[in-house]
């Protein structure tokens, strides 16, 4: 029960601010959702620095991890929001908005999760 509690409390907090994130950043007018981008590509370089920090020191606990990385990481990122918004372009007929915008998120996604573990091991 601790620990759905943990992963709750997490996924609440990440939900809210990216929220917020979507709230400010994402405008149709801009094309490209920056609200989910950002969320996106913040909470993949936080998982790679928690997940870096758990392997390279063993002072983080299970219970830690699951309210950071399951919790907090996993509210605050959203592929389904992702996956929707390329819908719409799909929808809308913009293959390249869409294009930049998949590609950019997986690529720069990975790197920053990578980012994060290498942070952690030279720090």
């Amino acid at each position: 029960m601790k620990h759905l509690l943990l992963v709750f409390l997490g996924g609440g907090a990440g939900s809210v601010l990216r929220y917020i994130f979507g709230k400010f950043l994402n405008n149709g007018e801009l094309g490209i959702p920056y609200g989910t981008f950002a969320a996106n590509i913040l909470g993949s370089l936080f998982i790679g620095l928690i997940l870096g920090w758990a392997a390279k020191s063993e002072a983080i606990s299970q219970n830690t991890l699951l309210l950071l990385a399951t919790g907090f990481c996993g509210g605050f990122t959203t592929f389904s929001t992702f996956a929707y918004e390329n819908h719409v372009f799909l929808k809308n007929g913009d293959f390249g908005l869409f294009a930049l915008y998949t590609i950019a998120s997986f690529a720069i996604g990975f790197l920053a999760v990578f980012l994060g573990i290498w942070l952690i091991k030279i720090f």
